[in-house]
């Protein structure tokens, strides 16, 4: 085991976030594809530490239930302590050691549940330094531009140590003149945190045991307090409100973005381009402005996505090209080109060097290789096969009032503009469809269907329903033999 890989990650996650103003806790918020206590266990994640508890208090259910889902991939399981009332972050902690026995053996690191932007790298580090210096406790702290609201790192003018960290509401005057703050983030020796929390008082402010009394605690007991300052302040930036949440949103998908342009993907304008952290790329990928991608999104070698365009899920072969589209859950071929004004919904794939084109919504659908889907169509519930051309204006009935049903159609298929196939229906390879049919029936290979009325002129209509109208001396005036002036 590595002499880094703490016994235990404790994150606090148990407050109600009434700045939020929402139904929604504040830890389950998210922003760019996670939530806020989602971020902090991947980072917490990366210590591969041997336990990993989360205290939660306010809507524990819903809490606990979102937990289940964003700890995969966590190899040691994640597990929750419930703070019934929330007494303040020693309380926290105690709760958290009580899941595990009460005490533990080996460095405990405490995080907060609503700091998103912290990495595995740099708690890594304070792991490390930790470790290294021998500190009973390693709190994480930060030079900012404005520390209105944090906890002063107060030290020892000779020395330099950590002598004492001071709330806000408690500090004096000269103590809030302090720019390096607390980051609510420590490693513990286990042993040492579990007896001090014992001795926590509760006469400040706001009457509840500070975490933070515990390094007086230790330091009185003649152990070493350390600190480890984090390379970026931001990092440590908690999220009390909407504001804070848009403002960690930007300066997440910025780092996001700088990774992947360093890594050989073309962003053309960082400002309007918003990715998700499960979002991957491959080396020339190319992503145009207003463009938004989510989820489970992948962009292979020189794909191009974008402008205007939203995908979710969706998967972007080599070379293929998507414009002003939006996507959700689809396959996009090697090559295959995609919009303008395209949807592509759950169960769309598409194949090599196929084509959807504008205003095409596909649903549940399978496209073969080379196939043609070029304007103005609906698609749904179907599997076409390859170089086929669909109509203009074509629709794939797929519903009946209660049931949804499957159309098929071959390869080297031509179907005609304005046609309606009424699903469940097999149209043949080979086969042609005429303009404006309705097909009812399979179509056997390499025929013809025509599913329509036979043309009938009423000569003389307009005329007689009509006497007067502007459409009637139009057509008086094309009936009359060149030269006739009567």
């Amino acid at each position: 085991m590595s002499a880094n890989r703490p016994a235990a990650v404790v994150v606090l996650a148990a407050g109600e976030g009434t700045r939020m103003k929402s139904a929604t806790p504040k830890v389950l918020h998210e922003l760019c594809g996670r939530s806020l206590v989602g971020h902090v266990l991947a980072a917490a994640g990366e210590l591969d530490p041997e336990n990993l508890v989360v205290v939660v208090g306010h809507a524990r259910e819903q809490v606990t239930a979102h937990l289940t889902e964003a700890g995969t991939g966590i190899r040691t399981g994640i597990r929750t302590a419930f703070q019934a009332q929330q007494n303040g972050t020693g309380h926290a902690v105690r709760m958290g050691l009580e899941e595990l026995g009460g005490t533990v053996d080996g460095t405990v690191v405490v995080v907060c549940g609503d700091t998103p932007l912290l990495t595995g790298a740099t708690l890594r580090t304070l792991a490390a330094t930790h470790s290294g210096d021998g500190n009973a406790v390693t709190v994480l702290t930060a030079e900012v531009p404005d520390a209105t609201g944090y906890g002063r790192i107060v030290r020892d003018e000779a020395s330099g140590a950590v002598t004492a960290i001071v709330e806000h509401k408690d500090a004096t005057e000269a103590q809030r003149a302090i720019r390096e703050i607390n980051s609510g983030v420590f490693a513990f020796d286990g042993q040492l945190l579990a007896d001090a929390l014992g001795k926590v008082r509760t006469d400040n402010s706001q009457g509840e045991e500070y975490l933070t009394d515990v390094l007086g605690i230790l330091r009185e007991a003649g152990h070493r307090v350390g600190a480890c300052v984090a390379g970026d302040h931001r990092e440590i930036a908690g999220i009390n409100n909407r504001v804070q949440l848009a403002q960690a949103r930007r300066i997440l998908n910025d780092r996001l973005l700088t990774e992947a342009m360093l890594a050989g993907v073309s962003v053309i304008d960082p400002a309007s381009t918003w990715v998700d952290v499960t979002v991957t790329f491959e080396q020339d990928s190319i992503v145009h402005p207003n463009t938004l991608l989510q989820g489970s999104t992948h962009l292979a070698e020189g794909a191009e996505v974008g402008p205007n365009s939203r995908l979710k899920d969706t998967w972007v072969g080599a070379g293929a090209r998507v414009d002003n589209t939006v996507a959700d859950g689809a396959v996009v071929g090697a090559q295959a080109t995609v919009g303008p004004y395209a949807y592509l919904r759950p169960g769309t794939r598409l194949g090599v060097k196929s084509k959807i084109g504008t205003y095409v919504e596909t649903k549940n659908t399978s496209i073969g290789d080379g196939t043609k889907v070029p304007h103005l169509s609906y698609v749904g519930d179907a599997t076409i096969g390859e170089f086929t051309n669909i109509g203009a204006a074509s629709v794939f009935v797929n519903y009946d009032g209660q049931d949804k049903h499957h159309t098929v159609v071959g390869s080297h298929c031509k179907t005609g503009s304005d046609n309606m196939f009424v699903a469940p229906v097999t149209v043949g390879d080979g086969a042609y469809t005429a303009a404006g049919s309705v097909i009812t029936k399979d179509v056997p290979p390499g025929s013809l269907a025509v599913a329509r009325g036979q043309q009938r002129n009423i000569e003389g209509w307009v005329a007689r329903k009509r006497p007067g109208s502007a459409s009637a001396k139009a057509a008086e005036a094309a009936s009359r033999e060149p030269g006739d002036e009567s």
